[in-house]
């Protein structure tokens, strides 16, 4: 079925446009496909309109970064997309910069969030964030040589750089008895690599610089020219943990792209999958918990009950990370026809032991006065650095996609979003507790409610140098991917802003006051993800 909006729709994206562009006269281009709104501006426009967006209409910043676009229009682009998630619209502001200068104005002193994306933009693009205070290399470390910039079209896929050999400069915190303890990138667990800076003054911890990017994978670069379908396993393998709900937002930006609607049993179908992958993560984050304060019995049953959720993706699909479900168009295969009622019998199975050990560990003493009032996220550090998932809700940022912007059946089916506001250890578990048993509900409402029916669509040709954003709510939080078509149904750019990209800096700021020794409990709390960030 092809996807077209309905008159309702179509006249309120149309308000919101002649809204924008009564408030911005210097926009001087536009167009709307589906929920976004793409905008142009100049390059003396830009900084006042995203000030405006982000400042008066507090729209948050939820992705931002460049294309090379020389080939096309001789200049490269900076896309910076805003959220209204009031009205479930995204809107992206595009910037060209002329490849003479190489220079766009920063927005980090007016959009603190902004840091981070200008950053990685000018480590991949060579584009210089003119203004900003920190232009530290963000993905490169020192010996990545300097002047070399992958993402541009003319560096070889395969070329192998020479190594260079430049010192890394951290924050330096000064005065008293102060000193530093460095941690990673290699850890004492089998995790992935990332390095710590804390600076101490005594016990507390004064500052924390993370350093990450040891496992970048050079996805975007990978990816150019590749096949719609050979895309589609690139998207699986951004992060173990979140293979589905990255394939499921990889293939919604293509659905969107073709104006294809997917088959009503397929979107009922991936929610439920979307759904066993949110309630598995977040187990094993209330696993880690338990287990760093050193709480044996509770953490070992949150491991468990881990374990029954991958015999139920075993029953759907024989695999624990989701692979190979989605496809773009749909599904692969009707993974629920006939395992209705054993899976139903799993679920009540889950719930009921859930509820037991929610009830023996939250009502602990000793284990509830650990994880109360350590590492406080406030919740305005919250906003401003677009924290969100269950790290920004316990800060009592009230947003989640599944809410603001609909997808698949999720509309169709009834859920509650938990918030809490202390933002502290505590307030994290209760919110993935609370998530759990949302989770639980969500799939026993789709084994009740799933139609019958076909599960997927063909795609099709796709028509080049067409673009879409899809977002979807991961374990994690805030999911967005964005996909410009190439010749030939290949893809020319692909860039993906995972929740742990904006959580990181969010985690080193929740950290400060407390002692190194919280530091792993807090960080399992939020439990970010490594090779999410690291593309």
């Amino acid at each position: 079925m092809r996807f077209m909006m309905n008159k309702q729709e179509s006249n309120s994206m149309n308000n919101k446009q002649n809204e924008l562009f009564a408030r911005f006269p210097e926009l001087s281009m536009s167009e709307i496909h589906g929920n976004t709104l793409y905008l142009e501006s100049n390059a003396s426009s830009y900084h006042t309109i995203c000030k405006d967006l982000n400042g008066q209409l507090a729209f948050p910043l939820v992705s931002m970064f460049a294309s090379d676009d020389r080939e096309r229009t001789g200049s490269f682009t900076i896309h910076t997309v805003f959220a209204n998630r009031q009205s479930g619209i995204l809107i992206s502001v595009a910037l060209p910069v002329d490849p003479s200068t190489s220079a766009f104005p920063s927005l980090c002193e007016l959009i603190p969030a902004a840091a981070l994306y200008e950053r990685e933009i000018h480590d991949l693009f060579g584009l210089r964030p003119m203004g900003h205070p920190n232009p530290k290399r963000l993905v490169f470390h020192g010996n990545w040589p300097k002047n070399q910039y992958p993402l541009r079209k003319e560096f070889p896929v395969n070329q192998r750089p020479d190594f260079a050999d430049e010192k890394i400069e951290f924050t330096r915190i000064d005065g008293e008895g102060v000193y530093e303890i460095p941690v990673g990138p290699v850890h004492a667990g089998i995790i992935e690599p990332g390095h710590f800076r804390f600076s101490l003054a005594g016990e507390p911890i004064l500052n924390l610089e993370a350093q990450l990017y040891f496992v970048h994978k050079g996805i975007e670069k990978l990816i150019e020219g590749k096949t719609i379908e050979q895309g589609f396993y690139f998207s699986e393998r951004i992060s173990g943990d979140e293979t589905f709900t990255n394939s499921l937002a990889y293939c919604q930006a293509i659905e969107k792209i073709a104006g294809l609607q997917v088959p009503v049993r397929a979107s009922f179908t991936r929610v439920l999958f979307a759904e066993l992958e949110r309630i598995t993560s977040h187990l094993g984050d209330l696993a880690g918990i338990c287990q760093d304060v050193a709480y044996g019995f509770a953490s070992y049953q949150f491991k468990m009950l881990r374990g029954w959720c991958y015999r139920i993706a075993d029953e759907l699909c024989g695999m624990r990370f989701l692979r190979s479900v989605n496809t773009p168009g749909g599904i692969r295969k009707d993974f629920i026809q006939g395992k209705e009622e054993t899976l139903t019998k799993l679920l009540a199975e889950l719930k009921k032991e859930l509820t037991e050990t929610e009830a023996i560990v939250m009502h602990n003493s000793l284990f509830v006065d650990r994880i109360e009032n350590t590492g406080i996220l406030k919740h305005k550090i919250a906003v401003d650095l677009n924290a969100t998932g269950p790290g920004g809700r316990a800060s009592g940022v009230d947003f989640d996609v599944r809410k603001a912007f609909p997808y698949e059946a999720y509309a169709s089916l009834t859920f509650e979003v938990p918030v809490q506001s202390d933002g502290d250890v505590s307030s994290r578990m209760k919110v993935k507790l609370a998530e759990c048993f949302q989770s639980i509900s969500l799939m026993q409402q789709v084994l009740e409610q799933i139609p019958q029916g076909i599960v997927r669509e063909e795609i099709g040709i796709l028509e080049p140098y067409r673009s879409a954003y899809s977002l979807t709510e991961s374990p994690r939080g805030e999911n967005i991917h964005y996909i410009m078509t190439g010749e030939n149904n290949t893809i020319l750019r692909y860039k993906v802003r995972t929740p742990s990209f904006c959580s990181w800096p969010a985690l080193c700021h929740a950290v400060s006051g407390n002692i190194v020794p919280d530091f792993p409990l807090i960080n399992k709390s939020f439990n970010l993800s490594y090779a999410g960030n690291d593309l």
